[in-house]
């Protein structure tokens, strides 16, 4: 199922408030995964990989094997999220020739706990990418691609391949596949809310009377 471009309608804010609402209450990501251009949206359905540390290469492992499927597996509209259990030093799975394949192939994002390198050349190609920090480094004998398509912890949130992932400036959010169609019109109904109430508030109805009115802060 195609995902609509909502990109530039919602943010994470408003889709956090409705996920808390429904009880789903740890979806955004830690505050340490910002995005390489805030002013490029992601927005998107996930594709998880799950990365383990190395110290050095293993005799007979391929270094890039299950990366390199999950990369030329990538659909249209696909995002995808590297779980590299917020390693701040050792694993960076992301980078220009990545960002080039995964683009080639209709994806719209990536987002991972790990380090990106190569950042102004992917920034000057407007992927979006959300990122725990930069360096250099190659991955190959620091951190390998061990599953993919399977159940990570990225960043604090249980993500899964087929939920939606959105960022902007203030984070990452994970909308779970099952709830997905709700949440997002959730969100519309509750950015009509929020656009009356800003309107009112210019206006000068006090913050009381708005609260009252519409609920929404």
């Amino acid at each position: 199922m195609p995902v609509p471009d909502l990109s530039k309608t919602l943010y994470t804010a408003v889709l956090s408030d409705v996920l808390d609402s429904l009880g789903h209450r740890h979806q955004a990501m830690h505050s340490a995964i910002r995005p390489l251009d805030p002013e490029i949206p992601l927005f998107g359905r996930v594709r998880t990989g799950l990365f383990e540390p190395r110290d050095g290469e293993r005799p007979g492992e391929h270094p890039y094997d299950i990366e390199i499927a999950l990369i030329d597996d990538l659909k249209p509209g696909d995002v995808a999220v590297l779980a590299c259990g917020l390693s701040p030093e050792t694993i960076v799975p992301w980078g220009e020739l990545l960002t080039t394949a995964a683009r080639a192939r209709g994806a719209v994002g990536a987002v991972t706990d790990g380090l990106v390198r190569d950042a102004r050349t992917i920034a000057r190609m407007r992927f979006p990418v959300f990122h725990g920090g930069y360096r250099p480094i190659d991955s190959k004998g620091r951190g390998k691609m061990v599953a993919r398509d399977t159940e990570v912890a990225c960043a604090g949130v249980t993500v899964r391949s087929g939920d939606l992932v959105f960022g902007d400036q203030d984070g990452v959010v994970i909308i779970p596949q099952a709830i997905s169609e709700t949440v997002l019109s959730r969100a519309m109904e509750k950015i009509g809310s929020e656009n009356i109430t800003r309107t009112e508030l210019q206006a000068g109805v006090t913050l009381a009377q708005v609260y009252a009115r519409y609920g929404t802060l």
